[in-house]
């Protein structure tokens, strides 16, 4: 114990290989370019915050706080690292370890919704505790966790597409996972911004409560106030025929009064031989 309260005021240096991975690490993807950056940034500057590790036995240390840090001290060939040693037991090394990364800014979207889960489930702490320790309200506490809804396949692709947060958030708007997967695959293909997902999801939405509302027996009226419902249904159906190879074309004209779109199709070859 002595040793230990000895460390706690002051920076050590510790051998890198005497440093282990912290479990509780919410951090999933490093960038190697970035790594690379920071670890020619080290070399030439030296690292000038030290890394945050507690005691695992005599010759073992478990990183708390640092990760990024770590690798580009690898990277540069650092033999040891200055480090502070916190004395604090597994839980408190957890949540250190997940606060310090919720709370930088360039954590993924889904390692961050995780990471608060992880806070949650597995140490015991409230929403509104993680909302005060990171700085946020509690509906965006709640907004991170409902992402998490999303299945992990799903999660993937919105990670290598780029999408942001509010795509995600705007899936999550349709209920059947089959009929969500597809709208993401449609998003992507499309290349849809956050505005064009919002309307193209407001537009099948609609279309499906439309249809699951009962048939009358007269005739049947249906009344979509937003104009740009039955544009977002054409553009979609030419982007679809383009997908599967027809070469559609439109024009849009519009004025004061009136929106005039005309839309041509050409005749498929091999239907015109048959015929």
């Amino acid at each position: 114990m002595l040793i230990l309260s000895q460390e706690k005021r002051k920076v050590v240096e510790i051998t890198i290989e005497r440093i282990v991975p912290n479990p509780s690490q919410p951090r999933r993807i490093f960038v190697q370019t970035e790594l690379d950056n920071l670890s020619n940034s080290i070399k030439e500057s030296g690292l000038l915050q030290p890394l945050t590790v507690r005691r695992l036995g005599a010759n073992q240390y478990e990183l708390i706080a640092g990760e990024r840090r770590l690798r580009a001290c690898r990277i540069a060939g650092f033999k040891t690292v200055s480090c502070i040693v916190n004395d604090c037991d597994e839980k408190q090394s957890a949540i250190y370890a997940m606060l310090e990364n919720l709370q930088r800014q360039d954590l993924q979207l889904f390692e961050e919704a995780e990471g608060i889960a992880r806070l949650i489930s597995e140490w015991g702490v409230t929403q509104e505790e993680a909302a005060i320790r990171l700085g946020k309200s509690q509906s965006a506490i709640a907004n991170k966790l409902r992402l998490l809804k999303l299945s992990l396949e799903d999660r993937k692709k919105i990670v290598e597409a780029g999408l942001t947060e509010r795509h995600a958030r705007a899936l999550l708007r349709i209920p059947n996972q089959a009929m969500r997967s597809k709208v993401l695959d449609t998003i992507i293909t499309n290349g849809y911004n956050v505005q064009r997902t919002d309307a193209y999801i407001e537009q099948l939405l609609t279309l499906k409560e439309a249809e699951a509302k009962p048939k009358s027996k007269g005739k049947r009226t249906f009344i979509v106030k937003d104009i740009r419902i039955f544009m977002n249904t054409i553009n979609h159906a030419i982007e679809t025929m383009k997908l599967s190879g027809i070469h559609a074309v439109t024009h849009k004209c519009e004025t004061e009064d009136y929106i005039e779109c005309i839309v041509r199709i050409p005749k498929a070859k091999s239907s015109t031989a048959a015929s």
